[in-house]
C-alpha cells in the first residue's frame, strides 16, 4: 500500500481530485487565464504542453514522487489550477506540498487557503505526517507570502539548487511545518476563510 492511496478531497467550495488526462482542457484553459507559463519563477505548462504535463505528473507519481491532484471548484467543476504532494517521504512521515498554480481569476480567493487547508488535514490527520515542507524560488515573494500565511517556518535557502525554464539557476526557499504546529496554523486558517466568508 502506498503511503498516499487516491483520495478526493473537498470543502469550502473547492475540489481537489487526483490529476487524469481527463483535466487537460480544463488545466490548458487555466494556464491560459492570466498566461501563467510567461512568470519565470513557476512551472506552469503552455497550454499546448498540457498534456505533457499530465503525463510527467502521473509518471512521478507510478514512482511514488509525487501525487498530483487538480483543483476544482466543487459546484461547477471547472479546473481552477493543479497542486500536488511530492517529495513524499514514508518512512519519516514527511512529504512536501508543491507544484501549486492556479488560474489568474482564481488568485487572491479563498481557492489557495482551502487547498492548503484540506492538503494539511490529510496530511496531518489523516497520513499521520510529522512534518509537511514546502519550496520555492528564491525571488518568488508571492509564494513565500502565501507559504509564511499558512504558518509555516522558513527553514533556510539552499544556493543553486535547481533550473528555472529560462536556463537561469535559482536559489530555492525551505519551509515546513510540524505535527505540533498544526493546531494553531488550522486554527488561522479557519479564521482566514472565515473573514473571506464574511466579506463576500
Amino acid at each position: 500500500m502506498a503511503f498516499v492511496e487516491p483520495v478526493t478531497l473537498h470543502g469550502r467550495g473547492v475540489r481537489l481530485e487526483p490529476l487524469a488526462l481527463q483535466h487537460e482542457a480544463g488545466l490548458a484553459a487555466a494556464a491560459a487565464d492570466g498566461e501563467l507559463w510567461r512568470i519565470r519563477v513557476t512551472s506552469v505548462p503552455e497550454p499546448q504542453d498540457t498534456r505533457a504535463y499530465i503525463e510527467n505528473a502521473l509518471a512521478m507519481r507510478a514512482d511514488g514522487q509525487r501525487f498530483p491532484f487538480a483543483v476544482l471548484d466543487d459546484a461547477m467543476g471547472r479546473v481552477l489550477g493543479s497542486t500536488s504532494y511530492h517529495d513524499i517521504l514514508p518512512a519519516v512521515r514527511r512529504l512536501e506540498i508543491g507544484w501549486t498554480w492556479y488560474a489568474q481569476s482564481s488568485q487572491r480567493t479563498h481557492v489557495n487557503t482551502a487547498a492548503k487547508l484540506l492538503l494539511l488535514t490529510h496530511a496531518f490527520d489523516t497520513l499521520g505526517c510529522h512534518v509537511v515542507g514546502w519550496r520555492t524560488d528564491n525571488y518568488n515573494f508571492a509564494s513565500q507570502r502565501a507559504i509564511e500565511r499558512l504558518g509555516a517556518k522558513k527553514d533556510g535557502v539552499i544556493r543553486g539548487h535547481a533550473l528555472r525554464r529560462d536556463g537561469t539557476i535559482r536559489d530555492t526557499v525551505m519551509y515546513s511545518m510540524r505535527s505540533g504546529e498544526w493546531p494553531e496554523a488550522r486554527a488561522q486558517l479557519l479564521y482566514l476563510l472565515q473573514q473571506h466568508a464574511d466579506i463576500s
